[in-house]
């Protein structure tokens, strides 16, 4: 009876996390991971352990200087951290690369030179790479990666980690507002695998508890 108790709360965290929603707005459908891929929370309650974990993205995007940057080739066999949002989002993503960032600033030298953290926008329209690299600097760390394409590839790209998008639209407001899941996906410098799943719920502390475990590829 435990084991099942286990199970269902395993699924339970999955679902919350795996929603599709506007950064501000209320939820509104499922993200379209697997409940199988979890397994129990890790010892955070942001982090979740993937029991199949995500291949590494097949994308090709411009960076912040309008240079093709290959995903997996440019993080191969080291410690990455991906998230897509986008700039003009109000709260969630601004949060989650702050947070981020002032856990990467608590890393050694060498330990920041070996983790890579990607943002991806979900709204390239606006999100050029001059408005990516601005927002970077205030929002997270002028050392992050930020990235920009094609609505279809990037949408492509995020599907394959069970991260759902859609194009944006505009509120009742008149408000341009992007619709994405809102996790971020740790993936290990050995296997170049993304084991490692948090909510927007994950703080500076979570993360700054955990970084140093991901950059060597440990389970945090």
């Amino acid at each position: 009876m435990r084991k099942k108790n286990v199970m269902v709360a395993a699924a339970l965290v999955a679902a919350a996390t795996l929603t599709l929603s506007a950064c501000g707005g209320d939820t509104s459908k499922d993200g379209g991971q697997s409940l199988a891929e979890v397994s129990t929370p890790t010892k955070t309650k942001a982090a979740t352990v993937l029991d199949r974990p995500y291949t590494k993205p097949n994308l090709v995007l411009k960076d912040t200087h309008g240079k093709s940057y290959d995903l997996r080739e440019a993080t191969k066999g080291k410690p990455t951290l991906i998230y897509f949002g986008y700039t003009n989002c109000p709260d969630v993503c601004p949060l989650t690369m702050s947070n981020i960032a002032v856990a990467y600033k608590k890393l050694s030298k060498a330990e920041q030179e070996k983790l890579q953290v990607v943002f991806v926008t979900t709204d390239p329209d606006r999100d050029t790479p001059k408005e990516l690299g601005k927002w970077l600097k205030g929002a997270g760390n002028p050392d992050f990666i930020g990235l920009t394409g094609d609505f279809p590839t990037i949408q492509a790209g995020a599907r394959q980690i069970g991260v759902s998008i859609e194009p944006s639209t505009k509120d009742k407001d008149g408000k341009v507002v992007s619709m994405h899941s809102k996790q971020v996906i740790a993936f290990s410098p050995k296997t170049d695998a993304g084991y490692v799943l948090y909510t927007d719920e994950a703080t500076a502390e979570d993360y700054t508890a955990d970084l140093p475990k991901i950059v060597k590829g440990e389970t945090p």
